[in-house]
């Protein structure tokens, strides 16, 4: 059989990372050792209350960062003040899991961050406690996959990575061990 293609970062973790996190927290089993576990990409898309065919341009745009087709999220509840009904289309997700959850990370790390207008470090803050850090991108269009002349709408996009840490300090060295460029 033919040697399997496995992701950059995939193979940083395997062969370096998992051993450098066993020294520096001390795990007497592999199985504790952090690890990512997905990481979920979501887009709301306000303006569709006025115009339902944007929720569709923003899951073309998604898919094409993600690899994989995206989910439309509809309102749960009516709101007056924002003329939004129940059911409403008003964003849309995507779950990444495995070699595509790898192949983004790499790819937002290396690419689509240093792209983005006055960036300065990731916040070390954006943590929720139990181990899964999360950040907001405020243009889309960061991402190679997407043409900037075909963009009509330019979208915010966040982007939660959840870990198997049970600690925000564990969490950090993981992400920390795949370059995620945190401010100091």
């Amino acid at each position: 059989m033919a040697d399997a293609y496995i992701p950059r970062l995939k193979r940083d973790y395997n062969e370096k990372l998992r051993e450098e996190m066993t020294k520096e927290f001390g795990y007497t089993n592999v199985m504790q050792v952090p690890r990512l576990d997905k990481v979920v990409l979501n887009m709301g898309v306000g303006e569709s209350v006025n115009d339902s065919k944007k929720v569709q341009s923003a899951a073309d745009d998604l898919s094409l960062i993600a690899g994989q087709k995206p989910v439309i999220i509809n309102a749960r509840k009516s709101i007056a003040t924002f003329k939004l009904r129940e059911g409403m289309p008003i964003g849309v997700k995507v779950t990444l899991r495995k070699d595509r959850m790898y192949e983004f990370i790499d790819r937002l790390v290396t690419i689509a961050l240093p792209r983005v207008r006055d960036f300065r470090g990731l916040s070390p803050k954006s943590f929720d406690g139990r181990g899964n850090f999360a950040l907001g991108i405020k243009e889309h269009i960061v991402f190679p996959e997407i043409d900037y002349d075909k963009v009509s709408d330019i979208w915010g996009l966040d982007v939660i990575v959840c870990t198997t840490a049970p600690t925000d300090d564990e969490a950090r060295s993981l992400l920390k061990g795949f370059n995620f460029p945190f401010r100091t």
